[in-house]
């Protein structure tokens, strides 16, 4: 029943959805309180592993130890759930020829998949001011276009956001720096697909006629 195939359908959402968030820009102070524009880092990991990074410095040698730098923003997959709203005719194929060679493929599956994505940053103005560069967007929902495969070379993905939260992450005495953290939860409406077969374009067919004459 089960055979290899590797189209990296959910690795390319993952990408798409991280293009989305990549090149975020706020103002900060500098030494002479003047204002500069900074982009802010966007990374893969989960928020607990950042939280822990932020509190506990990190050594990279036995006398030397560093903490994370802030702003920052991370994001990650958290789980996909079958849609079976769009579902369509499992039987329906799809054809495409790329040169001499041909592709066909089944209907794809149609999945929600949800991200979650947090900025962290020193103070409330800042955090506030990245919250700004990012809702506007979503009303109710932002369009990736992705190249699935061979098949499907732009495939319009939407991402609705449907959660926020704003908290303060500060534990222990006055030594434990505080830094505040967004949450944002997304909703992306994909698809994920089977095998795709291919071959040689069909150019020439015999056709033997029976004379009953």
């Amino acid at each position: 029943m089960f055979t290899h195939f590797k189209n990296d359908s959910v690795r390319k959402l993952v990408v798409g959805f991280a293009s989305v968030f990549n090149g975020i820009k706020m103002l900060q102070k500098d030494e002479n309180n003047n204002d500069r524009l900074l982009e802010v880092p966007l990374t893969y990991g989960p928020k607990e592993k950042f939280v822990k990074r932020l509190t506990e410095p990190s050594s990279i040698s036995d006398k030397t130890r560093i903490q994370i730098s802030l702003p920052r923003i991370s994001f990650e997959l958290l789980g996909l759930m079958y849609d079976p709203t769009r579902k369509m005719n499992k039987l329906n194929q799809k054809t495409s020829k790329t040169g001499a060679t041909a592709f066909q493929n089944y209907a794809e599956v149609p999945y929600n998949f949800t991200f979650s994505l947090n900025v962290y940053t020193r103070n409330y103005d800042e955090n506030l001011q990245i919250m700004e560069q990012i809702l506007p967007y979503f009303s109710p929902e932002f369009i990736v276009s992705i190249k699935m495969n061979n098949l499907h070379q732009s495939v319009d993905i939407p991402i609705s956001i449907f959660n926020s939260t704003l908290t303060q992450e500060y534990e222990g005495d006055f030594s434990i720096r505080r830094f505040i953290v967004s949450t944002y939860q997304f909703v992306a409406r994909s698809y994920v697909y089977g095998d795709i077969k291919q071959g040689p374009d069909i150019r020439d067919i015999t056709i033997n006629i029976l004379d009953q004459s």
